[in-house]
């Protein structure tokens, strides 16, 4: 395979006269199936008077979502971007790792007509397809007369799979994207791999590597419009009916699918405790003893209730789990390492190839002698704000001049307080797991969650702990749970956790990037 690279010089009718635009044009050697298209990029005059500032914040205000619209669907299942300044050298390198490791890969060349950002459309042939869908063992449905039900596809006995002589209603675009994803994934660099200044591992992921070096800005698959279209209409708007499960996990993937099920499962349940909390409510008298009936009768309940909903929501995950042929799916293959992750290299005593090495006991002493100092100082801090605006609403209950209004303040302040902390922790925690450098994503996760779980709680409900079982006093925890049921609706709402149409509507938008092997998963691979 040949490649050469040409700049051509040539005024744009768009611009003034005398001014040039700089247009590359590559030409490429290849055998089919590859294509090219390239639009013409132009470099306008204000980017002489204002230099990289004007072409950066053009950058950031185009989004990719233009990309959903300039590119058709029909042609391209994974869209791999890739910044205004990079150059021929580095899309011809990775081109050509590209066509040699996916060797049935379609790839078109794409330029923004805004942005002036290049891009790879990439797909791949109804044959790579299949191959992929073996290696990966994906589970397809069985013709009836060989027996139905599903089995992980092979191959060799295609012939008995259903749609298996359509090449356009086989595979889903969910699957699709999954099994080109796998392609990109098991990209792997060859001994001596060097691009620019980068040095790659032998057998060490290339794509995730370019995109921890800001080579490659995004890889993301894109929406089908009309498939998008019916779960508008038959999910995000509609009202009081059944979810439509099926088309959901065809379309995003297994995980979003039980995400949505379980939720689904879950606001229906709650319906029971909330009918009877109800007639609890009205039966209970005013005196303190059918009150206190009401609430033991109620709190029993709570427990049979939680145990037949776990028990209930076993069965049904297992069923959905046999419909979408993931009841006996294996262990997932050993995890790669983090692109974030810093080391230097050594000779694996195990496999016997370079590796990237990082001593434990350098995490072992950050975490003891940096992370959990700095953690217990904002605990610290968080109980002193605390006790700051305990004591001025103290100050203003015994003032008896003040307006009424004013004994809110204190409160008011409190629920300033936690979010604010919340939001100032969120970043350090993300900042001192990024310095206790973990090897493997799931162990970065771990760590992480349990930095966010204990401050969050701490941070969250202290206030409470320390009204009700230190100072107990009813009356004050009452007005603060108020605030803090405020206060924990509105961050329901918006982190996109609630149960209604939002959620949906972020991901059928194309914002919400989840992983699970669905749409808008591999915002970064």
């Amino acid at each position: 395979m040949h490649f050469t690279a040409q700049a051509i010089h040539k005024a744009h009718p768009l611009q003034p006269s005398g001014v040039c635009g700089t247009v590359l044009t590559l030409h490429l050697s290849m055998h089919p199936p590859f294509a090219l298209s390239l639009l013409p990029s132009t470099s306008p005059p204000l980017d002489k008077l204002f230099g990289k500032r004007l072409s950066q914040a053009r950058r950031y205000i185009m989004s990719h979502k233009s990309w959903l619209k300039m590119v058709p669907t029909e042609d391209c299942d994974i869209l791999m971007t890739f910044s205004d300044t990079i150059d021929d050298h580095t899309l011809l390198w990775l081109l050509n790792h590209i066509r040699l490791g996916i060797p049935q890969a379609k790839i078109q060349i794409r330029q923004h007509q805004h942005t002036q950002g290049y891009a790879f459309c990439i797909t791949s042939t109804f044959e790579n397809l299949l191959r992929g869908a073996e290696l990966l063992g994906m589970r397809k449905v069985v013709k009836p007369q060989y027996g139905g039900g599903t089995r992980r596809f092979s191959c060799e006995e295609d012939n008995i799979y259903e749609n298996i002589e359509s090449e356009l209603c086989f595979f889903t675009s969910q699957e699709r994207q999954s099994i080109i994803k796998y392609w990109l994934d098991n990209l792997r660099a060859k001994p001596g791999a060097v691009l620019h200044n980068i040095h790659f591992l032998e057998g060490q992921p290339i794509i995730p590597e370019l995109v921890a070096r800001g080579v490659i800005c995004q890889v993301f698959p894109l929406h089908e419009q009309r498939i998008l279209s019916q779960l508008m209409t038959s999910w995000v708007q509609a009202v009081c009916e059944r979810q439509p499960l099926d088309d959901v996990c065809d379309y995003f993937g297994v995980k979003i699918g039980m995400y949505f099920a379980w939720l689904g499962f879950y606001t229906n349940s709650m319906l029971y405790p909330a009918v009877v909390g109800f007639l609890m409510w009205i039966l209970a008298e005013a005196d303190q003893t059918s009150q206190d009936i009401c609430c033991v009768v109620f709190a029993l309940f709570n427990v049979v209730w939680a145990t037949l909903f776990l028990e209930r929501w076993k069965r049904r995950e297992a069923e959905l789990a046999y419909m979408w042929g993931t009841l006996d799916t294996p262990a997932e293959p050993l995890e790669e390492p983090r692109r974030q992750f810093r080391g230097v290299k050594r000779c694996s005593p195990i496999t016997g190839c370079e590796e990237l090495y990082y001593p434990p006991w350098k995490r072992t002493m950050f975490r003891w002698m940096v992370s959990l100092p700095i953690c217990l100082l904002c605990l610290c801090f968080v109980f002193l704000a605390m006790l700051v605006c305990l004591e001025m609403q103290e100050f203003v209950m015994e003032i008896k001049e003040l307006p009424s209004i004013t004994r809110f303040i204190p409160k008011m302040l409190l629920a300033i307080v936690v979010t604010v902390c919340d939001e100032v922790y969120r970043k350090i925690a993300h900042w001192l797991n990024y310095m206790e450098n973990y090897r493997l994503q799931s162990a970065y996760e771990n760590n992480l969650i349990i930095k966010m779980v204990f401050f969050e709680f701490i941070n969250s409900y202290l206030s409470l702990f320390y009204i009700g079982f230190y100072l107990k006093d009813m009356e004050r925890l009452k007005e603060v749970k108020s605030v803090y049921r405020g206060r924990v609706g509105h961050k329901l709402h918006t982190e996109g956790h609630c149960l209604g149409d939002p959620a949906r509507g972020q991901l059928l938008g194309g914002e919400s990037h989840i992983g699970g092997g669905g749409h808008g998963s591999f915002q970064h691979l």
